[in-house]
C-alpha cells in the first residue's frame, strides 16, 4: 500500500545530548524505540559539534540535505567531510563518530537497519523534469530532499510532495517522478530472509 508521509505532520524530538533534534519519518516495528527498531528512517539536525549516539549492531547511512558542511571523525580512523559534493557516508553504528560543524546547523537524512533483521541501500538521485523509478525491494521509501514540488505517479496513483515529504511505494508498481528540479533519496529496505534467497 502506498503511503504519503507529510513532513508537516511529523514532530521533532531533542537529542539526549542537546546537540540537535531528530524527526522520525518511518520505523519498524511500529512504536519501536531507538533500542529495538528493525529499521529507522529520520531527519536530524546537528546544531553543534559533538559525538553521535552509538548503535551496536546497526548499519547507518547519513546524507547531508541542508546547511553548512560537517566533518565526521569515524572511529578515529578516517575523517569524512559531508558537503554538496560528497553528501553521503555509511558507517557501522557501533563505531564512535564525532561531528564538527562549521557554525551553521545542518539537516541530515539518516537510515539505520539492524543487522540480522534487514539491510538497506540508499541512492541519491538528482534530476530535472522527469525520472523513472523501478521497484527493487520489498520496501522502498522515496524521500524528497531538495526542490519546490514533486509529483510521483503510477498507472493507478498520483501524489504531490513538498520538500522533506516521503512516500512508501507500493511493491507492485513502477513510478514516474516529475519536477522542474529535484534531489531525492531512494531507500530500499531488504529483509534478512530476502538477502538469503539471493
Amino acid at each position: 500500500m502506498t503511503t504519503l508521509i507529510q513532513y508537516a505532520s511529523l514532530h521533532p524530538t531533542p537529542w539526549k545530548n542537546g546537540g540537535g533534534c531528530t524527526t522520525e519519518i518511518l520505523a519498524s516495528p511500529p512504536g519501536a524505540t531507538l533500542d529495538d527498531f528493525d529499521f529507522r528512517i529520520s531527519l536530524a539536525t546537528i546544531a553543534q559539534s559533538g559525538p553521535f549516539s552509538v548503535f551496536p549492531g546497526v548499519d547507518r547511512t547519513l546524507s547531508l540535505v541542508d546547511g553548512g558542511n560537517v566533518v565526521l571523525d569515524v572511529g578515529n580512523e578516517r575523517k569524512v567531510a559531508l558537503s554538496d559534493r560528497e553528501p553521503v557516508v555509511a558507517f557501522p553504528g557501533e563505531v564512535p563518530v564525532s561531528a564538527t560543524v562549521d557554525g551553521n546547523p545542518t539537516v541530515d537524512f539518516n537510515v539505520m537497519t539492524r543487522r540480522g533483521r534487514c539491510s538497506h541501500q540508499v541512492e541519491r538521485r538528482v534530476f530535472r523534469d522527469y525520472a523513472e523509478l523501478e521497484r527493487r525491494s520489498a520496501l522502498t521509501v522515496l524521500f524528497f530532499a531538495e526542490g519546490d514540488t514533486l509529483t510521483v505517479h503510477s498507472e493507478r496513483e498520483r501524489m504531490s510532495m513538498v520538500r522533506y515529504d516521503a512516500v512508501v511505494l507500493d511493491r507492485e508498481q513502477n513510478w514516474v517522478l516529475e519536477a522542474p528540479q529535484a534531489t531525492v533519496y531512494i531507500v530500499d529496505i531488504i529483509p534478512e530472509d530476502e538477502d538469503d534467497e539471493e
